[in-house]
């Protein structure tokens, strides 16, 4: 078979493999498969089965067009998801809980819950289901709840009203004089209807305003209580610091476990017997950029304590008890890639268990363990680890369309960056490279800062897409990135783009030394801090260096970016307020060098963007226009912080790329 470059229209036609949810013997999965058409430029989300012990995946579900967040009941006689559909001639006007049995049949809607549901999750009984909804904390019931989201769906005003200060998140408002509580629900049996109650119903209780969800809060293996994270502060800030407390779902009451005003507490999950409780826990009172560890509390004890401090590694959520007690599975960051690893208690040791790739997803039952899973050279797959056993793909989803496609090789390398510090360069070639034909060279600069490229499959930044297009893809994880230990994380704060330029530099004096580089066709392009980074460049190397960039959803002038939806971020990350020491901010602030900025630039941003504000695009395009800097912009009306219609996607992908095709240096350019 001849086999073709990947394209933009190939990377849409890949299904998107959603997390995975073991039935409580371990053979079977369930998981939402999304598929998106570029001529409708919409998706469709439908649940799939899959046997851990081999056959072929089933479709579960075919009447919703977005079904998702699917968990096996404890029982196995049903599967849980949350949709929006029409049911008996009604329409979801928000997202509900929907049941089906696993042998197939019609979904029914659990309940009509007015303020809908965000996540949930399953009761040891198999007859109870604690779920997340937006409710109005001033109100008492149910009945209540209904006839508010009734007046407020119909209201003629548009106007947003709030003294909040987390108001927005992303790409969406907050919903108006709402919070997220915890809600029991009763499932009916017999032809009685389903009942619900909100447990935090009367209290000041709620969970998080970002992305209230099931890592949140967990449920007790007995079922009597559910432990939850929430921010114990009277004003609720982006960088609120949370805490953990558990309610009695007999009595109502509510305990607090672990609080301390220096740390941060996330995602608790109980032991097998409920007597332990691990969490994810940050010492933000030390520094902001300090990493999440692992934390265990003690019922007997009553005291928490970090068991993980030993281990350089940002742990990430969730956590996941092995059922002898002693370790826990959790995932991590290490030097571009994202493990499953067995932190095992009594040793305080960490191990590998399935290697990255990047594990994205994981879930365990029964002694089988399944990964979601995917790297530079294919996107996420499904693999059961059995007892004994080699891991085995369970699904071929993208298997056809993979094989038609030609993809370029992917290398790691180190070299030396910043004041000598040892940095990491993924390369992705052309397909069909040959070393003796000058090729373009394409940075691609990772956001952030606190994150990495690498060993990943990116849905919108694409090195294969990249590299099928005739460049010699590199990402340099420059000083601030994640995964190499953290004083590697925090080494750019306070001091924006003098490092992580370096790095840049230094990869880009590297490859100029391969013969097989076209020094009038070198190229930087970035997003998010990735596009700041870009923008910075332009305003801090020379002309001539590079052909262009490409700034993408890039922060131009931190001072504006107050606007953003972080604003209580910025004064820790830059070290002053904008009020404080406008010097310090402008030192890192690319608007501050724009009389030297001369490279051409397309600028593309969102008008949903609320992490970086548009404004910060167009200031970046308006000013280049001011100073007779050639520039382009591409502006979405109806896209947030990322690109994620297929059409808008395609249309992205075609400026990125010929604005690159456009610009070449003068044949004398030398760098």
């Amino acid at each position: 078979m001849n086999k073709k470059s990947i394209t933009v229209d190939d990377l849409w036609q890949f299904e998107r493999l959603g997390e995975p949810s073991l039935a409580p013997d371990g053979a079977q999965v369930v998981a939402a498969v999304t598929r998106w058409s570029m001529q409708d430029n919409e998706s469709a989300a439908s649940l799939w089965l899959l046997s851990t012990l081999g056959g072929r995946p089933r479709a579960l579900t075919h009447c919703g067009a977005k079904d998702g967040q699917p968990r096996w009941s404890p029982r196995a006689d049903r599967i849980a998801f949350i949709a929006r559909r029409e049911q008996q001639g009604a329409k979801d006007e928000a997202p509900q809980l929907y049941l089906i049995a696993p042998d197939g049949g019609e979904a029914s809607r659990a309940a009509e819950i007015a303020t809908g549901i965000e996540a949930f999750r399953w009761l040891p009984d198999g007859r109870r289901i604690a779920f997340v909804s937006w409710v109005w904390p001033e109100l008492r019931g149910s009945a209540a709840q209904a006839k508010k989201a009734r007046e407020f769906a119909a209201r003629k005003e548009s106007g947003y009203a709030t003294s909040e200060s987390v108001y927005r998140h992303w790409d969406h408002s907050i919903p108006q004089g709402r919070v997220a509580h915890l809600h029991l629900l009763e499932l009916g049996a017999e032809g009685r209807p389903a009942r619900w109650r909100d447990l935090f119903e009367g209290s000041s209780y709620e969970l998080s305003r970002a992305e209230p969800e099931h890592h949140s809060f967990d449920v007790s293996p007995d079922g009597r209580r559910i432990a939850f994270a929430f921010d114990p502060a009277p004003e609720k800030r982006a960088d609120g610091r949370f805490a953990i407390a558990e309610i009695d779902l007999r009595s109502g009451r509510i305990e607090v476990l672990a609080r301390d005003p220096a740390w941060h507490f996330s995602a608790p999950a109980y032991g097998r017997d409920g007597e332990a409780l691990a969490f994810v826990a940050s010492h933000q009172g030390r520094k902001h950029t300090m990493p999440g560890q692992l934390a265990v509390w003690e019922r007997e004890s009553g005291a928490w304590e970090v068991v993980s401090a030993e281990w350089d590694h940002e742990v990430l959520a969730p956590l996941h008890w092995e059922d002898d007690g002693q370790a826990l599975l959790l995932r991590a960051e290490q030097q571009g890639r994202t493990h499953l690893w067995r932190f095992d208690l009594p040793d305080r040791r960490a191990e590998v268990v399935v290697r990255g790739g990047c594990v994205a997803a994981f879930d365990k039952a029964a002694g089988t363990l399944v990964t979601l899973a995917d790297a530079i050279d294919h996107p996420a797959v499904l693999r059961a680890h059995l007892p004994g056993a080699e891991p085995r793909r369970i699904e071929h989803f993208n298997d056809r369309l993979l094989a038609r496609l030609a993809f370029g090789r992917s290398e790691e390398h180190g070299i030396a960056g910043a004041a000598g510090d040892p940095i990491q360069l993924w390369l992705t070639y052309p397909p069909g490279f040959d070393p003796k034909k000058k090729t373009p060279l394409l940075h691609l600069i990772h956001g952030g800062p606190h994150t990495a490229f690498g060993d990943t499959w990116h849905a919108r930044w694409n090195a294969q897409v990249f590299a099928a297009a005739g460049y010699v893809v590199a990402c340099v994880n420059y000083h601030g990135s994640s995964g190499f230990g953290y004083a590697f994380l925090d080494s750019n704060s306070h001091r924006y783009g003098e490092l992580e330029l370096q790095d840049i530099e230094a990869a880009t004096d590297w490859l100029l030394k391969k013969p097989w580089a076209d020094r009038r066709r070198v190229y930087a392009a970035g997003g998010s801090f990735g596009g700041f980074l870009t923008a910075w460049m332009n305003g801090h190397v020379a002309p001539g260096r590079y052909a262009a960039y490409v700034c993408h959803a890039g922060c131009f002038d931190w001072t504006a970016m107050f606007a953003d939806d972080s604003a209580s971020w910025h004064q820790r990350e830059l070290g002053a307020w904008y009020w404080e020491d406008p010097a310090r901010l402008a030192a890192q602030s690319p608007h501050a060098s724009a009389g030297a900025m001369a490279t051409p630039t397309l600028v593309t941003h969102g008008a949903l963007d609320y992490r970086v504000p548009d404004a910060q695009g167009l200031a970046h395009y308006n000013t280049l226009k001011a100073r007779g800097v050639e520039a382009r912009l591409l502006w979405f009306p109806d896209e947030n912080h990322w690109i994620l219609k297929p059409r808008n996607s395609r249309q992205w992908y075609a400026e990125f790329l010929a604005w690159l095709q456009a610009h070449a240096l003068p044949a004398r350019g030398r760098g």
